[in-house]
């Protein structure tokens, strides 16, 4: 199993002046490589990832000495991604509008995220302890020791505010299956709280209050945005204020991120079926609740618990989004016509005109979807209780020499 750690690293001057030399590598070799891809493609040529890297590999000796000074990972995984990215462009188009995900590769820009790889070839990388072994630079400090014991495969550098992080995806056998799961949930993700969750067989319900870290800190972003706005483009004070506003962008998304987590982890290493539904984000987020919802981040929490669920041993189970979870009594089975939309920060209560039963919202909706799970998984569980097979692009994300070798990463989780 590939697994994704994510430590933040403690350089000094000259380490952190080597990442940002291999991050404008990468950035420069990418914004290179399309540009060479699209002339060589309006001149009737076949462009392919491969004839590029020989090309520069030709060319960067001459013109471009100074890529010598980082590894040379940065540069041929640069090529790599784009290879995948038309690739991923071109397999899009067999598809139905509808189920198109991948745009035409596109320029980056330098204000941007950073970032730069290094696939372990030969003893490219070595983790030991709190240390890891770059190329070119040697030993940088890291925060925390490596969680996983096995082969590193491929690690990471990258920035977010004023910290740099190695992600560093490991082959082991660490993760196993938990014992002793039970009973069946329901989860019903809402807006007042992060999710409510209703176990089938106890009864029991109970409501996982999130964060809010967006709403305590909007004061605080609004001010770092107005600071930046009053300051002149490229100068020092700029600088200071945009790493400013980073840094609290960094901070909300960290305590949402601790919180999914902890949701996604807990419930599937303990019970043995979980029913969520397959929410329209993108319909919902157009309505007047749109900032709440997105800041819960739902498709994140859905990605968490496929992946997880596989780790743990669970099974996942995706509701249709047209089951009238948020309509149905979980008392009598009595479908509502209409149901008023949930306000945010309103005490949200479900009354059945028929039996008189009185609820909140989430928790009936949550009793329904567990109900609906067991009552799918008894029939027949799917092959893959985890959504639909390839609905995401393919990215081969560890060593890519050939074929045979590479594995699908893309979306890599962190370790919880």
């Amino acid at each position: 199993m590939l697994i994704a750690h994510k430590i933040a690293l403690d350089p000094n001057k000259a380490q952190e002046e080597y990442f940002r030399k291999g991050c404008g590598t990468k950035l420069f070799a990418w914004n290179w490589g399309l540009a060479e891809w699209q002339r060589q493609d309006k001149q009737g040529g076949r462009p392919s990832e491969p004839a590029l890297r020989k090309h520069l590999n030709s060319l960067k000796r001459e013109q471009f000495p100074w890529m010598y000074e980082v590894t040379k990972c940065a540069v041929q995984e640069a090529l790599i991604d784009l290879g995948t990215a038309f690739d991923n462009f071109f397999a899009d188009l067999k598809k139905p509008k509808t189920q198109r995900h991948c745009r035409y590769p596109r320029f980056k820009s330098k204000d941007g995220p950073t970032s730069f790889c290094a696939a372990n070839e030969a003893g490219t990388f070595r983790v030991f302890d709190k240390t890891i072994a770059l190329p070119v630079i040697g030993a940088v400090r890291m925060r925390e020791t490596l969680r996983f014991t096995g082969t590193p495969k491929r690690v990471t550098i990258s920035r977010e505010a004023d910290r740099w992080f190695a992600s560093v995806v490991v082959e082991t056998d660490d993760i196993k299956p938990a014992v002793g799961l039970r009973d069946t949930i329901g989860i019903d993700l809402g807006v007042n709280t992060l999710a409510a969750i209703a176990c089938l067989e106890t009864s029991g319900s109970e409501a996982v209050e999130g964060p809010k870290a967006l709403k305590k800190s909007l004061n605080k972003l609004r001010r770092a945005n107005k600071s930046l706005a009053r300051k002149h483009k490229k100068s020092s004070n700029r600088l200071k204020a945009k790493r400013k506003l980073q840094k609290i962008h960094a901070c909300i998304a960290n305590q949402r991120k601790d919180a999914t987590h902890k949701l996604a982890t807990t419930a599937a290493k303990t019970y043995r079926l979980v029913g969520i539904e397959d929410l329209n984000v993108s319909g919902m987020a157009k309505g007047t609740i749109a900032k709440s919802i997105m800041h819960q981040g739902f498709y994140e929490i859905r990605r968490q618990f496929e992946y997880k669920c596989r780790w743990y041993g669970s099974a996942l189970i995706v509701i249709d989004r047209w089951f009238p979870s948020s309509k149905m009594c979980s008392c009598c089975g009595v479908v509502r016509d209409h149901l008023p939309r949930a306000k945010p920060g309103a005490p949200n209560m479900f009354a059945c005109d028929a039996c008189g039963f009185v609820c909140d919202r989430d928790v009936n909706a949550a009793i329904n979807l567990a109900r609906e799970a067991a009552r799918i998984a008894a029939e027949s569980l799917p092959a893959s209780a985890c959504g639909e097979p390839g609905a995401e692009p393919k990215r081969s994300r560890v060593k890519r020499r050939s074929a045979k070798q590479e594995e699908n990463t893309a979306d890599l989780p962190e370790a919880a």
